[in-house]
């Protein structure tokens, strides 16, 4: 662990329980927002090789049940 995830941790411990649940709900809202960035990208990236949603259900499905 990072010394600035420690001064984090250690500066998060005397918060009030509101204020940790508020924290709590926007580091929530920023991992979604991060996850929604990133997966628009792989959606970009799979149209420019030209996959398709039913292409990569395909292909999960085949590692799932191999042949």
């Amino acid at each position: 662990m990072s010394e600035a995830v420690r001064e984090i941790l250690h500066r998060i411990e005397p918060l009030p329980a509101e204020d940790r649940l508020i924290l709590e709900e926007r580091l929530a809202e920023l991992a979604e927002a991060e996850w929604k960035r990133e997966a628009e990208q792989a959606r970009q990236i799979a149209r420019e090789r030209g996959l398709d949603q039913a292409a990569i259900d395909q292909v999960i499905q085949d590692l799932r049940h191999p042949s």
